[in-house]
């Protein structure tokens, strides 16, 4: 019986080399060599000027989908008004006698004009005040929130700046650093209330959304192509996330 012939050293190598491919998953590109994330400060004209290391609990974390969706979706039930409403045949006005007498018209029976297949009548089962809240535990909602930041920081839309580089409101400015930078739209920009200069430059830009951390919300991240986040809102997010 010949004895069986083993496999050449190149197929042994290349097979090592996708076992080792398949093994290392790439790194993100919000990261460094040594996996710490940072994020790019950037100036008033759109450039990196320095970077700021971002906690890794917060924006290193592995993006979770399902408590993403279930977020949004009790954020986006939350915003519905639940004002629609109807009356019912107990509520309509009139037809409180029958419309006439029981025999001998030739139509058929009858007790109310106010029946709900009467012209005028009350609906059978009409919409009434009702809250479309959903509840998500307090856990779930801030994993959410650290996976739609983390999605960011390691895809590279995320940067922060200082509000002291707009002095004054410049609708100029505030378009010229957003062109320089480079990202896609939707952007949305974190700041505090006390960065007017910073909220009156860009709220006038097209696809610019605005909001305070104390109202930020993970439905505005999921919509957000990039994110701006100022120096001190940087701290209050990270804060709600933890």
């Amino acid at each position: 019986m010949a004895p069986k012939s083993s496999p050449d050293k190149t197929e042994r190598s290349d097979r090592s080399v996708q076992t080792d491919a398949r093994a290392k998953p790439a790194r993100p590109e919000g990261g460094t060599a040594s996996g710490v994330l940072k994020a790019p400060i950037l100036t008033k004209a759109g450039k990196s000027a320095k970077s700021l290391t971002l906690e890794e609990a917060v924006f290193g974390v592995e993006p979770k989908a399902h408590l993403v969706h279930e977020t949004v979706r009790a954020e986006l039930n939350a915003a519905r008004a639940g004002t629609r409403g109807a009356k019912s045949r107990g509520l309509v006005a009139g037809g409180r006698a029958k419309p006439w007498r029981q025999k001998g018209t030739g139509r058929a029976r009858a007790g109310t004009t106010r029946a709900p297949h009467w012209t005028g009548g009350g609906l059978a089962f009409p919409p009434t005040m009702r809250s479309f809240d959903g509840k998500v535990n307090r856990k779930a909602r801030r994993a959410a929130l650290r996976s739609v930041l983390s999605a960011h920081a390691q895809a590279g839309t995320l940067a922060v700046l200082d509000p002291a580089v707009f002095d004054a409101p410049s609708t100029k400015a505030a378009a010229d650093l957003v062109d320089a930078w480079g990202k896609d739209a939707p952007l949305l920009v974190v700041a505090q209330p006390e960065d007017e200069a910073l909220i009156k430059s860009f709220r006038n830009l097209a696809r610019v959304e605005i909001t305070i951390p104390s109202e930020l919300e993970v439905r505005h991240l999921v919509r957000a192509g990039s994110l701006l986040i100022s120096e001190p809102a940087l701290e209050q997010v990270q804060g709600r996330a933890s």
